[in-house]
Order: C-alpha cells, then structure tokens, then sequence
C-alpha cells in the first residue's frame, strides 16, 4: 500500500471548489445532467427525488445569483441554465434572465421535488420530459457522483455494484484502516509540489470569509465578532480570529453569496471549518507554505477519516466533529505536539462536541462553525498541555481511532430517531409558513 500516493489521490477527490450550499447545487447539477441528456429546450416536467437528508441540508440556505433559498429553485436553475461540465460550480455565473426562467417554471409547476424514502444519505434522482422523450439520471453516495442515466427507457450508464468493493470506495476503506497517526507520518514525507495546490483553499476561503467581514450577511457572527474585537470588548487574538474567520465564511455561503469556496469531504462549510482555523493561525503565526500545505492534508484527511464513519451526511453537525477535528489536529500538529497529543487532541474535541446536531444548513450554522473553530483550539492547546480526557469517559476509548469509530456508532446507529424528528419539526415549521 503506497500511503502517499492514497493521500493525495483522495485529497485530489475530496478538495474541490464549489459554488453555494452543497445539497442544492447537487440538485442543480443532477438537474442540469438530466436537462443534456434529454437534449430538448421545451421542459414539460420535472421530477426530483431527494434523501430526506438532501432536503434537511438544502431547505433553507441563499442559492448564488438569487435572492432565493431552496432545492426548488436549484432544481429550475440547473434546467434553465447549468452545465454538468462544471460539476459542483455548476451554478456559477448564471445570469438574471435565467433567474427569471427558473422562477417562471416554478410559478408554472414544471417541476416538483420530493423526500424519497430511502436510508441512503446522498440520493437525488431526477426525471425530465419534453415534447419527444424523457431522460432520468441518479446521483448517489457522493454529491456529483452519477450512477444511472437514462434517455427514453434506455440505459445509457449504470454503475455496477461491486459485493466484494472495488474502485475508490475500497481506497478509502484501507486509508481510514490505518492509524491515524501513520497518516500524518505519510503526509510528512509527502513533496510539497504534490499538495501545494491545497493552499488554493486558503485563498479561495478567507476571500469569502473577508466579504462577509466587511458586510453582514445571514445573522452577521463573523462581522459581529469583528466589531466587538474592534471595540475591544473582545481579544485580539487566535481563537476569537478563528471564530470570526470561520463563522464570516459561513455568513456568505448561507446566504448565498455568489463566491465559491473550497470544500472538503462533500461540504463547503466542511471546507471553511476545516481551512479558516489554519488560516488564523499563518496570520498570527510565521508558518511557512509547505508547513502550512501539510497541516491542510492533516485537517482534510481526518476530516474524510470520521466522515467516513459518521456519513457523508449525518445527525451529527460534520463541521463540528468531522472538519473542526481535523483542524484541531491539524493546529496541534503546528504547534508540534507530538503523535500521542494528537491523538488527544482529537479525543478532547470529541469528549465536547459530539453532541452537536445537524438541522440543516442555513444562516444559523454561523454560530455551529464558531464554536467548532473555538473547542478546536482549545482541545489542542489542553491536549499539547496534557490535558487529554481519558479513556472509557463517555465514548471516549483507549485510542483515537477507536474513539472515531465510537462516534460513528452514535451517528450512525444511535441517532437515526434523531434525524426524523429533526426533519419532521422543519417539514412542520415550512408547512406553517
């Protein structure tokens, strides 16, 4: 097994740039896949299928160009105007006529959407008809990952299950086997040519942290922050930086400011979470680019090790115990904590936030991303002191991994009652509306 080559195989995969909230522009691109394959311009139905945790994310976060919230208008955008081609930014640069077209076909009921009852957690499939024929296309497992295309009855793609794994699925079973700590060993030794463009991320993420700074956007955490550091009601200094980063990138991607971000594992927010702590620390702390590319594989990759254990979507708010773990880890690592205070680091954040509940994407998971960039700091810096909770305290186990494994067992097993009561109170709440 050549872990190096694994590592930035998935950090090549995982590390994309998306346009707005993840669950809607999948809608959009599956959208637009079906409108290319039917090759017809005069729609006369649309039909969208979605997981019900497709339609929990997607329900209430701004979608870029509009001034529109939703998997509806997503679904109508990427008829009226995506371009598959351009996978998760397949909702950038659209224009306001189109904007106009998709509402039209809303007012007009083309299309409509509805939750599939389905225990997969990425499911959206989409059925278009036109005045000749009809095509139909199925996203599954992965946010643009296609596996069934269709054009009037026939199959033009159908991805073949493999019982035995196979492809990179099973490259991502035997990394997340390994000890974390094996990971971060291999990523030490990985040439920085080969990971440089994660420092892309950077950019890309404190660009949209720094619009929503100096204008409010959603509830405004990030500009409120940065006010009362200001004032000086608040410290100047690295944890209250994180907060504010991390939350003003949250602020703009839930409202639906039309700026991309880079993701990391699926999610967008994954991607803030998991790069705007970093960048707070290069801003107070001299790090220099290969360091700093590193301490990114770190965040990502462990990142992608719980999410693959929680889900890609999950109960759990994946900022909270997937990306902003890795970040903690990835902080620790900066300060040189050796192995074992990473594995504490990772065992303290946890200890905390485990708890923390997903009810969809939307403005208010500002507050979500603060917090998470805050108790990553903080369970690095007890951890590199010594201050690790110990084993058999809560779901806490003798090892990181299988601390990792425990969570997953929670979001997984133990809280699948939870995400229905979740998405029935918000089904109940838009009914009311």
């Amino acid at each position: 097994m050549d872990k190096k080559k694994i590592i930035i195989e998935t950090l090549k995969r995982e590390v994309v740039p998306a346009m707005g909230c993840t669950e809607p522009v999948a809608v959009a691109l599956a959208a637009s896949k079906a409108k290319e394959v039917l090759s017809e311009d005069d729609i006369k139905e649309v039909s969208i299928l979605v997981s019900p945790n497709i339609y929990k994310n997607g329900l209430c976060v701004g979608i870029p160009n509009t001034d529109e919230v939703g998997l509806y208008i997503a679904g109508a955008l990427g008829i009226v105007a995506g371009k598959s081609e351009k996978d998760l930014r397949v909702l950038e640069g659209i224009k306001d006529s189109e904007v106009l077209s998709a509402k039209k076909m809303l007012e007009n009921d083309v299309l409509k959407l509805d939750i599939k009852d389905t225990d997969e957690k990425i499911y959206i499939e989409v059925f278009v008809r036109g005045k000749k024929g009809s095509a139909r296309v199925i996203v599954k497992e992965r946010h643009n990952k296609f596996v069934y295309i269709e054009k009037d009855n026939e199959v033009l793609f159908k991805e073949e299950q493999n019982k035995n794994g196979g492809g990179y699925n099973e490259v991502l079973k035997e990394l997340y086997s390994l000890r974390i700590r094996d990971i971060i060993k291999a990523i030490e030794k990985i040439d920085y040519k080969d990971i440089e463009f994660l420092l892309e991320g950077i950019d890309m993420n404190e660009k949209i942290a720094k619009a929503a700074i100096e204008k409010t956007y959603g509830i405004g955490v990030g500009a409120g922050f940065y006010e009362n550091i200001k004032n000086g009601v608040m410290a100047d200094d690295f944890i209250n930086n994180a907060m504010m980063l991390t939350a003003a990138g949250a602020d703009a991607r839930m409202s639906g400011l039309n700026m991309p971000v880079m993701s990391s594992n699926g999610s967008g927010n994954n991607g803030l979470t998991a790069i705007l702590p970093l960048v707070a620390y290069k801003n107070i702390y001299d790090v220099d680019e290969e360091k700093l590319s590193k301490a990114l594989a770190i965040s990502h990759i462990i990142n992608g090790y719980i999410k693959y254990y929680i889900g890609r979507l999950s109960p759990l708010c994946g900022c909270g115990v997937a990306a902003a773990t890795g970040a903690s880890a990835a902080i620790a690592w900066l300060m040189g904590a050796d192995y074992d205070k990473i594995d504490g680091t990772i065992k303290n954040m946890i200890a905390n936030i485990s708890g923390m509940i997903c009810d969809g994407a939307k403005v208010g998971c500002a507050l979500k991303l603060a917090t998470s960039a805050a108790t990553a700091i903080q369970s690095a810096i007890l951890a590199i002191n010594g201050r690790i909770v110990p084993p058999r305290n809560g779901i806490v186990a003798e090892t990181a991994e299988d601390t990792i494994k425990n969570l997953g067992m929670l979001g997984q097993d133990g809280m699948n009652i939870t995400d229905r009561v979740i998405l029935s109170i918000m089904q109940k709440m838009e009914k009311a509306v």
